[in-house]
């Protein structure tokens, strides 16, 4: 039986989404921070649980033909990048090995799972950032990410997976916090002023919208900031307050201040200009969404004459980008500005064939039997499926199972919720297509995943 403190020469064979290098010594499972497949290492036992111990790597003796150089200097504090030392090529293969588990473990075994498609682009990445802010204990400020299973903000402007926009902003604030003496959150306190800096960027157009999460109602010397980030930054289309005084590691609050522009960024996507809001969901890896999108818009095989209707459809990229293409889009969304946003971004785009409505896509059925008035009767024929990591509600796929809408198309960031709807959708009359991975996330343990699934009396399918 290991020990706490055991010292144990392994051979690392294996590796999990959370980036740990996984071990069998006697048979026992070690997960093994700091080490790859392909590794021989001196690890050292941190923790040991009755089907399992942790470990971290206290030597590498061997090293794995899998392992690259790590350049960035907190990444093993952080944890962000759970595949940081892997070469991008054995990070790809586990990848696509994680996205067929999770179908085997619901029975799918027959499934087909294509290549990951990604555009190779490994850093710089992410069109939105947010920024913990702290004091140190000398006095000076940290902004950068929490270390791994802590409140602990490490030091990191120039995070490699942000947009290299970021650092030049951040680095001027830490300077005007500094300079006028804005005090910073202490989580363990409950005082402080700015708890966190958020930024986004368009990047096809370029403009970015800072926003600061602050526990008050009002920044001391605002005009002060906001002068110097417009003079410096001229990309900087929109300033925010987000106001957040509860006891709470939610990042964003309720309430929105703005402080110089009208709030709101613009970027393109797909070919649709859409206006995003702070708290509007966009993919926060343009590029390979625009892949996603053009894929999921294949499978929805499309001719012009559907209702299509788009279940969280955020500010409406997926649909919109879509519209030209059917008769009749409806979208539903949760986030009352997000739905602004998808009707100005069809308004802004001359889409005339669209309307959204504000909702729980988990209430559909009801939202939609309201709209009827002005809809209609709502039969769709396609049905876009883009939920949160938890999947979608029981209660939804039973409504679209009644419905029988001859094609779903399901985009998730979950392959296991999405196995797992999947199944009850093939229990409920449907064939479960190709599945395609697509890499939005590169260097972490995370990837989205778009299928369709064909009601029984369609089978064409990719």
């Amino acid at each position: 039986m290991l020990r706490k403190n055991d010292i144990l020469t392994v051979e690392i064979t294996d590796m999990n989404m959370l980036g740990f290098g996984i071990a069998k010594p006697d048979g026992f499972a070690v997960f093994v921070s700091g080490a790859v497949p392909g590794d021989r290492a001196k690890i050292r036992i941190i923790k040991v649980q009755k089907n399992y111990a942790i470990a971290r790597t206290e030597e590498i003796l061997v090293r794995s033909p899998h392992r690259t150089e790590d350049e960035c200097p907190v990444s093993s504090a952080c944890g962000g990048c759970a595949f940081r030392a892997l070469n991008y090529t054995y990070e790809v293969s586990l990848k696509e090995a994680a996205v067929r588990q999770s179908f085997l473990r619901q029975g799918l075994c027959d499934i087909q799972i294509a290549p990951l498609t990604h555009t190779n682009r490994l850093s710089h990445y992410r069109n939105k950032g947010q920024f913990p802010v702290s004091k140190t204990q000398n006095g000076d400020i940290a902004i950068g990410f929490y270390a791994a299973k802590s409140h602990r903000v490490l030091n990191c402007p120039d995070c490699a997976l942000q947009h290299p926009a970021f650092e030049p902003i951040l680095t001027e604030i830490r300077r005007f916090l500094l300079e006028f003496q804005i005090s910073v959150y202490n989580e363990e306190t409950h005082a402080g002023l700015l708890r966190h800096i958020y930024l986004r960027i368009g990047e096809a157009t370029g403009e970015i919208m800072l926003c600061l999460v602050i526990c008050g109602d009002r920044l001391p010397y605002a005009d002060r900031l906001i002068e110097r980030i417009t003079q410096n930054f001229p990309a900087v289309r929109s300033i925010l307050l987000n106001i957040n005084t509860a006891d709470t590691n939610v990042v964003l609050g309720q309430r929105y201040i703005s402080l110089y522009g009208d709030g709101v960024i613009y970027d393109k996507l797909c070919g649709i200009l859409l206006k995003i809001t702070p708290a509007s969901f966009y993919q926060v890896n343009r590029d390979a969404a625009e892949l996603l999108y053009r894929k999921a818009a294949q499978l929805a095989e499309l001719t012009g004459k559907e209702l299509l209707l788009d279940l969280y459809c955020g500010v409406g990229s997926i649909g919109l980008s879509m519209a030209h293409r059917v008769r009749r889009l409806i979208g539903i969304e949760v986030v009352p500005d997000a739905v602004e946003c998808a009707k100005e971004n069809a308004r802004i785009n001359g889409i005339t064939n669209a309307a959204f409505y504000c909702g729980d896509a988990a209430n559909t059925k009801d939202l939609l039997s309201a709209a009827s008035a002005s809809e209609g009767d709502i039969r769709p024929d396609v049905v876009i499926l883009d939920p949160p990591r938890r999947g979608c509600a029981s209660a939804l796929l039973d409504w679209l199972s009644e419905l029988q809408p001859r094609r779903i198309v399901y985009i998730s960031c979950n392959p296991e919720t999405l196995a797992r709807d999947a199944k009850l959708l093939t229990e409920k009359g449907y064939t479960l297509g190709t599945v395609y991975p697509f890499d939005l996330f590169c260097r972490t343990g995370h990837c989205e995943v778009v299928c369709s699934l064909i009601k029984h009396r369609d089978r064409t399918t990719y």
